[in-house]
């Protein structure tokens, strides 16, 4: 089980690409960079348009760009405009009775259902710009160790 869809994977693709040239470009070149369809990348793209997060220009020059600069873009915007099928549980969903039997008598429902509101929280809170900042950055955090500290042990006989 994966977090985020094929689509909206795709379409990180597609809007870090249109992040880093404001310039924009057509699909064609977008689905020739990460070696995807470009029918499956022409698609996401017009999605992306009907959705707002990117904008289409025809002509010579024409293609896409971003709408918004991607610090007001959030991950979860993303995903629920072109794929909310995350749920933790099926009692997550809409109509948790539907798909749930034991709905009515679970005790973890509810510490499930809080769980979940956090994931979406945290999605909410990161905006497409640290997405694509961190990308190839070193972690935020290190361990190093320093191996010339470590002593041999006493050989014992």
């Amino acid at each position: 089980m994966t977090l985020l869809p094929r689509k909206v994977d795709y379409a990180l693709l597609i809007l870090w690409y249109l992040h880093h040239r404001p310039e924009g470009a057509c699909a064609r070149t977008i689905a020739l960079r990460f070696r995807l369809s470009p029918a499956f990348v022409a698609n996401i793209l017009k999605e992306l348009c009907q959705k707002q997060f990117v904008a289409s220009q025809r002509g010579v020059k024409g293609g896409y760009r971003l709408q918004r600069p991607a610090a007001e873009l959030a991950l979860a915007d993303l995903m629920e405009a072109l794929d909310d099928t995350f749920q933790l549980t099926e009692c997550c969903t809409p109509e948790p009775d539907q798909g749930c039997t034991v709905h009515g008598i679970c005790p973890v429902k509810g510490p499930v259902a809080e769980v979940h509101r956090r994931i979406r929280e945290l999605l909410r809170n990161v905006t497409l710009a640290e997405l694509f900042t961190l990308t190839g950055a070193e972690p935020a955090y290190r361990v190093e160790l320093d191996l010339t500290r470590c002593q041999p042990a006493e050989a014992t006989v």
